[in-house]
């Protein structure tokens, strides 16, 4: 009788994980706030803890991309309007804002930030190219072959408040 009763219980929380997730991770917190970690969905708390952490690795390639784009943009585009060229200083402050907030969140980030940037460098890239070729009547569209194969800025550099290009 117990062990069905486990078997009904561990079938109604995995069913809760597949239905509502929100409610599954409710369901979960207050399980270990009050200990009851021999009830723990632990299959799926190790998926959602993994997951967690990719989801944070894969925000701080994204904003990297971002931020590589407009700094390529700015080296690139060095001719471009001052108003394009603001929009760019704008967004290469927030994200260099949203990658060191992400530094500080997590430090050992700062060990996997090389790897980051070589995942976001071709992105970055194809995207300062694309945004590049959309240029208006009168401002000069750049070749592909004026935005280099690999990163150009230093780790310093893309962290750095004052660095533009």
């Amino acid at each position: 009788m117990i062990e069905s009763q486990e078997l009904e219980r561990q079938k109604n929380t995995k069913i809760l994980y597949e239905q509502d997730l929100q409610l599954w991770i409710n369901h979960t917190i207050n399980q270990l706030e009050e200990r009851q970690f021999d009830q723990l969905d632990i299959e799926h708390l190790i998926e959602e803890l993994r997951d967690l952490g990719k989801s944070d690795k894969t925000s701080l390639i994204s904003n990297l991309k971002i931020l590589i784009a407009h700094l390529l943009k700015l080296k690139v585009q060095f001719d471009a309007p001052e108003t394009m060229q603001n929009s760019w200083y704008n967004s290469i402050d927030e994200h260099r804002e949203r990658i060191i907030d992400s530094l500080n969140d997590n430090p050992s980030f700062k060990t996997f930030l090389p790897e980051a940037i070589k995942k976001a460098y071709p992105n970055a890239r194809k995207l300062a190219i694309k945004e590049g070729k959309r240029a208006k009547k009168g401002i000069r569209i750049p070749q592909e072959n004026e935005y280099i194969m690999s990163c150009p800025f230093t780790i310093e550099q893309l962290l750095d408040e004052n660095f533009y290009s």
